[in-house]
């Protein structure tokens, strides 16, 4: 079940980062905001009361809640035009969160590929944190192309591998591909995102609205 909700995620990241990128309307990614983070709230409810009081589980499922809140926040900012620095706080309480998350995967879980695309969303939580929470809306559009890669790479890829069973054979390689792709990509994205003109995603407040 949570490989579902992982797909969706890969969608919801996706719309955000073409929103910050300027591509689509602000308000038009309320509703997939919404969805998600419904299903990302529902996800994480049916493991833990299913989990037989099994700590991992419930360990594992807890930290879906961190993106089932970003994506209702998101979305109940873009739908009533809030302000968003609340939402970027929330973010480095997030991005922090992740960093303990990807630990874990290391280590107790034994499961290096996502102790790598915990990494990943740490980042990325600590781009919504500095856009956001800081106001620096220079990295508006870097952010946007990094949240929308991570659909992809960290949420659909996965979910898919998942679903069809060839994850648990690729753990290692996967892992080592994934940090070697993300260093490589989003170092470069520096110098491209710095030569293009900064577009202000029309979102709450003035504000940016996260992934």
């Amino acid at each position: 079940m949570a490989s579902v909700g992982l797909l969706f995620v890969g969608a919801v990241l996706f719309i955000n980062g073409v929103m910050l990128l300027g591509w689509i309307d602000a308000r038009s990614a309320a509703p997939m905001n919404f969805f998600v983070g419904g299903l990302q709230i529902i996800t994480p409810l049916y493991l833990i009361f299913t989990a037989n009081g099994d700590a991992n589980t419930i360990l594992a499922a807890s930290g879906l809640f961190l993106f089932s809140f970003t994506y209702l926040y998101v979305a109940v900012n873009l739908t009533w035009d809030l302000d968003g620095t609340g939402l970027g706080y929330f973010c480095l309480f997030v991005a922090i969160t992740a960093l303990v998350f990807s630990a874990l995967n290391f280590t107790r879980f034994a499961d290096p590929a996502f102790g790598v695309i915990w990494l990943y969303w740490a980042f990325l939580w600590t781009l919504f944190f500095v856009l956001l929470g800081r106001r620096r809306e220079g990295i508006g559009r870097y952010t946007g192309a990094v949240c929308a890669i991570q659909g992809w790479v960290t949420a659909w890829i996965p979910a898919f591998l998942l679903l069809t069973g060839v994850y648990a054979r690729i753990g290692v390689p996967l892992a080592i591909g994934l940090a070697i792709f993300g260093v490589v990509v989003f170092l470069a994205l520096v110098p491209w995102a710095r030569r293009q003109p900064t577009t202000a995603a029309p979102a709450p407040a003035g504000e940016h609205a996260a992934a």
